[in-house]
């Protein structure tokens, strides 16, 4: 599908993380000429990641604690890598977007007034220290803590409980670049598998995100208090990867375990359920890394969902200012604030260009529940 209003990089927020080093063509996409009839909008479209125990070390020992400090939000990645590939907005759109729409909805924020023919390393390198100082300046060091709001559009989450353990950052490549975004643990049968944003697993019609990497709980104490758990097998539905459709922009990942635990048993997960009635009240979790967030913190917006007002998509939309970086985090109903526990409906997956103020995030529904199925017995 198309948007008639350009997105945000932080929009996809897959942000964060968009996807990793593309890996190449996955199987079942040879079918993208046939009829778009229910079965195929059912489609399951599975790429294998980390196959063996030594190829999962690999990926744990690419990412040092210096690679993960520098990994930017995935809505840099046209400009990292030169805009080919990607949608500039982070969604895995392909479409065109004008040089306008890059520099004022994407990089007038950081103030960074980049050059475009700088090479890809340079470009990230320069891009970060910028980052770095507003990071200093907004960073909020002894935050007290306080009773979780139920109407915020964007909060540090101190209060601990289970959603402080499920919720981890993502690390992936892509074309070279290493970028971030946001999951979820949720509770399956294999015990490994989490849930995220489309664009933070494959790059829509592109290719899959390599070198996968979840850090639950990665604001708690560094990224190895609980492990560090690279993806075994990737999952997403065929109009994600045929079309970018947003409708379908939902990742479920079964990772490999850590240590010999797996992830589930290690922090714990959050239920998950499809096809719930629409509105009502949700609290969005996630790691913005984008200032004025600098990514090491669990930041939520809680508020009740409200339908796309342009008619683009069947999204459902929370106020939230989080920036790039929180792409893939959860959206929980029922979410009880003493125990930090709740079901996840959605997950954050973009933004309109012109309202920084509203996070769209998929309708999990048939399409969704039938990639869960096929991830929790990979």
């Amino acid at each position: 599908m198309t948007l008639s209003t350009p997105l945000l990089a932080a929009a996809p927020l897959l942000a964060g993380l968009i996807g990793p080093a593309l890996l190449g063509a996955a199987p079942g996409q040879q079918q993208a000429d046939r009829p778009d009839h229910r079965a195929m909008r059912h489609e399951i479209v599975e790429h294998v990641a980390a196959r063996t125990t030594a190829e999962q070390r690999r990926v744990l020992d690419y990412w040092t604690p210096e690679r993960m400090a520098k990994a930017l939000p995935i809505d840099l990645l046209d400009t990292v890598t030169d805009g080919s590939g990607l949608l500039s907005g982070l969604t895995g759109r392909t479409e065109v977007r004008t040089a306008h729409d890059v520099s004022s909805r994407r990089l007038t924020p950081r103030g960074d007034g980049v050059t475009t023919g700088m090479a890809a390393d340079g470009l990230a390198a320069s891009l970060w220290d910028r980052t770095l100082q507003h990071q200093a300046a907004a960073r909020d060091q002894g935050a007290p803590a306080r009773r979780p709001e139920t109407n915020t559009v964007g909060s540090r989450w101190n209060t601990g409980g289970a959603v402080a353990r499920t919720t981890g950052r993502v690390f992936l490549t892509v074309r070279g670049a290493d970028f971030v975004c946001s999951a979820s643990t949720v509770r399956s049968a294999n015990r490994d598998v989490v849930v995220t944003a489309g664009h933070c697993v494959k790059d829509g019609t592109g290719g899959w995100a390599a070198n996968w990497t979840f850090v639950p709980a990665y604001g708690m104490g560094g990224a190895q208090r609980f492990g560090q758990y690279a993806a075994r097998r990737m999952f997403v539905a065929g109009p994600w990867s045929r079309s970018g459709d947003d409708n379908y922009d939902v990742g479920m990942v079964a990772l490999a375990t850590s240590g010999g635990r797996h992830v589930a048993d290690v922090v714990g997960t959050q239920e998950i359920a499809f096809n719930p009635a629409r509105g009502g009240q949700v609290f969005g979790f996630g790691y913005p890394a984008d200032p004025p967030y600098d990514g090491h913190h669990l930041v939520y917006c809680a508020g009740r969902l409200r339908a796309d007002p342009y008619g683009q998509s069947r999204d459902q939309g929370l106020g939230c200012e989080m920036t790039a970086g929180s792409s893939g985090g959860p959206w929980l109903t029922t979410f009880d604030l003493a125990t930090g526990k709740g079901t996840i409906t959605s997950v954050s997956s973009f933004k309109y260009s012109d309202d920084q103020r509203t996070m769209y995030g998929p309708y999990f529904g048939d399409a969704a529940k039938a990639l869960f199925d096929t991830a929790e017995h990979a």
